[in-house]
């Protein structure tokens, strides 16, 4: 009986370590993944700026009503500018 109890102590810690290597593999690759993500969403970030930047150059070539947008575009980051400026202010 002893030695049953002995075994089944040894499979339990067997069981522990397999466990406890697999929660550190998938703490690893989690923490990969989550990096990615953080460079994928920069990377969003910038080939969104890069559009807008397009979009504006765009409408100042065409001219006609884009070029209205592209007032507006200005506008609003003349505005975004000096809220930014306010609060560094503030």
């Amino acid at each position: 009986m002893l030695e049953d109890v002995k075994q089944k102590i040894k499979q339990l810690i067997s069981a522990y370590e397999k466990e406890k290597m697999e929660r550190e593999r998938l703490q690893t690759a989690l923490q990969k993944a989550e990096e990615q993500n953080e460079t994928y969403k920069q990377q969003i970030i910038e080939l969104e700026r890069q559009i807008d930047n397009l979009k504006l150059t765009e409408a100042f070539m065409a001219g006609g009503k884009d070029s209205t947008q592209a007032r507006k575009k200005i506008d609003s980051l003349i505005k975004e500018i000096d809220r930014c400026i306010s609060a560094m202010e503030g």
